[in-house]
């Protein structure tokens, strides 16, 4: 096979945000080919441009396909892949009725490596590169996502999930076996190949304040992971984080006075957010990761999109597996849009593609390696068919836009809609 590959199609490229001032389609670039070399994108352009710089290389005619980004999903839990779209309950009964019990067998080697394998595999035919995920307290579901995702080439964020009271005996550790695993785990993984740690105490209510303590002072001491958590996600979950922690603030006071607060930091949810936490949040340049399957799913609520986007945040989306009730980046991008008009506040197609896309890797701080298609960038991309079903097709075939072209793929696309997928430039769909 030649090591060299031209793409033929629909390239976008981000060159702006598309919530910046100009507006939306101001900050994406057409281009009729790029070019892979190695795992890297080496040149965007036409083709006989692209020809001539690789005239060597292999090239694939993808006609009027759309070829875009990875999707990057910032906020996931694989270990809850079995039990996604379960029926009836809030968060609180959702943990407690299906979250732990599945959470309980990951201490299992061999379990842990068939879910973690099974959901890559989903959300790859989904279209998803990168993924930042939960695992269990057990070291070995971290191994077994790695492992999983070392074998395809794939980038990868996650992190042991800590928790030391308000959950099951067998999914609670100490704050010194949370400090000591991770540990190892950071010591065994983060920064090898693609892949990266993130400090994960699952949320306030399930860490005591000694352990919270105790992954403040780890990230202090490896400031290059990230740390994933939740913040604010229901009303009766932030009651339940005052009565726990009565001398705080406000939910994030719970992290900030732990030093669980900084740039690096990925909160998930964030819905119902106090002034000061606002602020701070900006100040601090943390990421926020919106979850909207999930928030509609058990009755969550509406995110700010466009409060939080005016005030300067960064944002990223998320499917939140299995809390999220899809493995898909364009159901959750379709969410996104609903929850939006919900708050009087619709999102364009360029919007909703770069919050999948750039907005993710950005949050995750990966803008530099994904999430956008572009010289120097880790090639890991999508092809979308824009006519995948005879329902899609007839309205594709009435658009006057490219972006009249692309949102009913959108609104409606799933895994058919999804014509090629490369990770690090291999072919994995």
């Amino acid at each position: 096979m030649k090591q060299d590959l031209i793409l033929l199609g629909r390239v976008l490229s981000f060159c702006a945000s598309p919530f910046a001032p100009d507006g939306p389609e101001a900050a994406v670039e057409e281009h009729e080919a790029i070019a892979l070399r190695a795992g890297k994108i080496v040149a965007l352009g036409s083709r006989a441009a692209l020809s001539k710089v690789l005239p060597e290389a292999e090239i694939v005619d993808h006609g009027q396909k759309l070829i875009v980004p990875g999707f990057v999903d910032a906020h996931v839990h694989y270990p809850q892949t079995a039990i996604i779209a379960s029926w009836g309950k809030r968060l609180i009964d959702w943990l407690n009725t299906y979250t732990f019990p599945e959470e309980m067998r990951f201490g299992n080697p061999a379990y842990a490596a068939e879910i973690a394998a099974r959901y890559l595999d989903l959300t790859t035919a989904c279209g998803t590169t990168t993924v930042a995920s939960y695992c269990t307290i057990h070291p070995e579901s971290v191994d077994a996502l790695f492992e999983a995702a070392q074998a395809r080439g794939q980038r990868v964020v996650a992190g042991k999930t800590c928790m030391d009271r308000n959950a099951p005996e067998g999914l609670r550790d100490t704050p010194q076996s949370a400090y000591d695993d991770s540990a190892a785990l950071i010591q065994r993984w983060h920064g090898r190949e693609r892949l990266i740690y993130a400090i994960t105490p699952r949320f306030s209510p399930t860490s005591t304040p000694e352990q919270l303590e105790a992954l403040g002072a780890l990230w202090t001491a490896h400031p290059t992971c990230l740390m994933q958590t939740h913040l604010s996600e229901q009303l009766d979950e932030i009651e339940w984080v005052r009565s726990l922690f009565p001398e705080a603030r406000d939910y994030l006071d719970t992290y900030e006075r732990y030093g669980l607060l900084r740039e690096g930091a990925l909160f998930g949810h964030a819905i119902h957010l106090e002034p000061r936490e606002r602020a701070r949040l900006l100040e601090a340049r943390a990421s926020l990761i919106h979850c909207p399957t999930s928030n509609t799913f058990i009755g969550s609520g509406l995110f700010d999109m466009n409060g939080l986007m005016r005030e300067g945040h960064r944002i990223g989306l998320a499917t939140d597996t299995g809390g999220g009730s899809s493995f898909s980046m364009l159901r959750t991008m379709a969410a996104a849009y609903e929850v939006a008009q919900l708050r009087g506040t619709p999102l364009h197609a360029a919007q909703l593609l770069w919050l999948a896309t750039l907005g993710s890797a950005t949050a995750l701080g990966l803008q530099d390696k994904v999430g956008n298609l572009a010289v120097g960038r880790e090639a890991d991309l999508v092809v979308l068919d824009l006519a995948s079903t005879p329902a899609i097709a007839q309205r594709a075939t009435r658009a006057e836009t490219l972006w009249e072209a692309l949102f009913p793929t959108l609104m409606m696309g799933d895994d058919r809609a999804i014509a090629e997928v490369r990770i690090n430039g291999q072919k994995a769909v």
